[in-house]
C-alpha cells in the first residue's frame, strides 16, 4: 500500500505594508491625488479608496496617527522596488586593499608597497596596512610602529590615517583612506 503524497507547505510571502482591511488604527492620516488630504476613520479611508477603484496603503506605521495612501498597491510596490533598486545602484562599495610587511622588511619592498599603496589610494580604495610578526619576531614591536609611521609619512599627501597603528596578537595594522575618492569605474 502507497503512502499519500504530501505536498511541501505553501510559502507565504510576507507584504512589506498593510494594506485595506489589514490597517488596524482606528484613525489614518490620508494622503494620495484626487484626495482630500485629512485624518479620517479607517473605515470612511478604506471606502474613499474603494470609491476609486484604488487601495489604502499604510506607508508610514509609526506616525500618529499613521499615514495612508491611496493608490493602486501593486503599482506602489513597483515604484518602491524601483527606487530601492536605483538606491543600491548608486552606494558606494567601500574597497579595502591589504598591504602586508615584516618587521624586517627591507628598503626595496617598502619602497615597492609603498607604490602600490599610492595606486590603490589614487583609485580611491581604503588601505590596510600591517606588519605580521611571526615567531619570536613580536619583540621587534617598535620595528613594527616605526615601519607604519614611515609608511603613512610616505602616503601623506594621498591618503589620511583613518586608525592609528595598533598591535592585536601578532599583528599591527593602520587603515588609510584617500584624501580625495576619485574611483574609476
Amino acid at each position: 500500500m502507497a503512502l499519500p503524497q504530501r505536498r511541501p507547505p505553501r510559502r507565504v510571502v510576507e507584504e512589506p505594508y498593510k494594506v485595506n482591511e489589514r490597517i488596524l488604527a482606528r484613525e489614518v492620516r490620508v494622503v494620495g491625488e484626487n484626495v482630500e488630504q485629512g485624518i479620517y476613520e479607517t473605515n470612511k479611508a478604506q471606502a474613499m479608496a474603494k470609491a476609486q477603484n484604488l487601495d489604502l496603503v499604510e506607508v508610514s506605521p509609526n506616525a500618529v496617527p499613521p499615514v495612508c495612501r491611496i493608490v493602486d498597491y501593486s503599482k506602489f510596490k513597483y515604484e518602491q522596488k524601483k527606487k530601492q533598486k536605483e538606491i543600491k545602484a548608486n552606494a558606494t562599495k567601500v574597497v579595502i586593499k591589504e598591504i602586508r610587511f615584516g618587521p624586517n622588511t627591507d628598503d626595496h619592498d617598502f619602497e615597492f608597497k609603498l607604490k602600490h599603496a599610492i595606486n590603490f589610494l589614487k583609485e580611491g580604495a581604503k588601505v590596510k596596512a600591517y606588519v605580521q610578526f611571526v615567531g619570536r619576531a613580536i619583540v621587534f614591536k617598535d620595528r613594527g610602529f616605526q615601519l607604519l609611521e614611515r609608511f603613512s609619512k610616505g602616503l601623506e599627501e594621498y591618503g589620511k590615517i583613518e586608525a592609528e597603528p595598533k598591535l592585536e596578537g601578532k599583528r599591527m595594522s593602520m587603515f588609510l583612506s584617500p584624501k580625495v575618492a576619485t574611483p574609476k569605474k
